[in-house]
């Protein structure tokens, strides 16, 4: 026997209404359901596709600025929307050549703050108490959200990584979020405040975790892929204590566990390779008592010349083609923080000079995902063509390109050569990937869309 059609609709409503609480009270089912399936996805695209055997060579498929004219105007464009410290720009180099590294002396800033008296010494060892610990796993890279919510709640932020997640990386599968992103979200959404730097040391970080400032930063790692081999890849840890004796650093590792141990040679060496990068978040009563301890730190140009001075020693340090590639990497991204853009393409060239003759297993093919200096440099020295060769190595080195960045730069450079169909498309997908991507919209504006 049929139901009465007036009810009909009833029972619709009824069913509908059932089936929404249902995925509301398994969510987290569904989470981890979504994870196995990318799980597969990226296991059948390692198994017919290596992306550390594909490798970028610049110069060889585009020509620098037409005329002198061309490079003032990418530099003065640049400047007025970043408003970086003016320097020198370099002749444009005609090849690849090794950079002869000669002991200059470096101006500091004058308004930089210098220390008042003789640090005090530090114990032989320290940790920080209170940091609750927040695992990254159910959802899909969520290393950044993880790492930033236990940064914040130490100092009694009520959120948590969910709520961090969807501003930081509005598109889940977005493969990397910078630091700078993470520092706008703190002073966007709460009421601390954060300070990001490169350039750091260990004894710095010892001195910020005495005084109870947990550090979060990001070191390149080798973990284990969904293929089940390991592979090197950007990876946040907040830090928060040290042990001279043992040699070891205590760090709230999302994708491990709370207080993992990591050597101390070993934290450097994976630290090295994004510039020593770092991040302090704190309350902003404690400004004072962190710039304090932060020293010349304070001034980020100076910081910026810091991490340029130690990718120099480096530079004269390394012996193999991978410590070689990650010092000239490094000193490349220092330089485009101090606006040398000819001298960070010189730097970056060099870097993948050494790159074929890394160990295929160990060539960080997922760099550019992370640390986007690159596209500056070529970009604003001209190379255009090489900004646009960049980016489709790296956007091939992944199942799913997704990467805003890496199609913004793209863009960028065929809107200079006047292939504005192509920039749009790049546009268009970086928004779709990062909706309110602000260079994004910005260009896209110019073009009269």
């Amino acid at each position: 026997m049929e139901p009465d059609r007036d009810i009909r609709p009833f029972l619709i409503f009824l069913l509908f209404a059932l089936i929404v609480i249902c995925a509301g009270l398994f969510t987290p089912l569904r989470e981890k359901i979504e994870f196995r399936i990318e799980e597969v996805k990226l296991r059948l695209f390692y198994l017919h596709s290596n992306p550390a055997d594909t490798v970028f060579v610049p110069g060889q498929s585009g020509t620098p600025f037409a005329s002198d004219e061309d490079v003032e105007a990418a530099i003065s464009r640049y400047i007025t929307e970043a408003a970086p410290t003016e320097t020198e720009i370099p002749p444009t180099p005609t090849a690849v050549q090794e950079i002869t590294l000669e002991p200059t002396a470096t101006e500091i800033p004058t308004n930089t703050p210098e220390p008042t008296a003789t640090p005090e010494p530090l114990p032989n060892r320290y940790n920080i108490i209170g940091v609750k610990y927040e695992t990254q796993h159910g959802i899909w890279n969520y290393c950044a959200p993880t790492n930033l919510s236990m940064a914040m709640t130490f100092w009694g932020w009520m959120g948590q990584r969910t709520d961090i997640g969807p501003k930081v990386k509005p598109f889940n599968k977005d493969k990397n979020v910078m630091f700078y992103e993470l520092a706008d979200y703190v002073t966007e959404y709460s009421d601390l405040r954060a300070v990001h730097r490169s350039g750091g040391t260990a004894e710095l970080l010892k001195r910020l975790i005495v005084h109870d400032y947990p550090v979060l930063i990001e070191k390149g790692s080798f973990m284990q892929e969904v293929s089940g081999r390991y592979s090197w890849m950007g990876h946040y840890n907040v830090v928060t204590g040290y042990d001279d004796e043992k040699q070891e650093w205590t760090v709230e590792d999302s994708y491990y566990t709370a207080d993992y141990k990591v050597p101390y040679d070993t934290m450097e060496e994976e630290w090295q390779s994004f510039n020593h990068q770092f991040m302090v978040v704190y309350p902003g009563d404690r400004e004072g008592a962190v710039y304090s301890i932060l020293g010349p730190y304070t001034n980020n140009n100076w910081a910026n010349q810091n991490a340029l001075r130690m990718a120099d020693a480096q530079i004269q340090a390394a012996e193999t083609p991978e410590e070689r590639f990650y010092a000239y990497y490094n000193r490349g991204s220092s330089q485009v923080d101090l606006s040398d853009f000819y001298g960070a393409a010189q730097s970056y060239d060099m870097a993948y000079t050494y790159y074929p003759d890394i160990d295929a297993n160990r060539r960080p093919y997922r760099i550019v995902w992370y640390q986007t200096g690159p596209y500056y440099a070529y970009y604003y020295s001209g190379r255009y063509y090489d900004v646009i060769a960049l980016a489709e190595t790296t956007l091939a080195s992944t199942a799913e390109p997704y990467l805003e960045e890496s199609h913004y730069w793209r863009a960028m450079a065929y809107n200079a050569l006047g292939e504005i169909e192509k920039a749009h498309d790049d546009l268009e997908m970086c928004l779709n990937l990062h909706p309110g991507f602000t260079a994004c919209e910005a260009l896209l504006y110019e073009l009269g869309y």
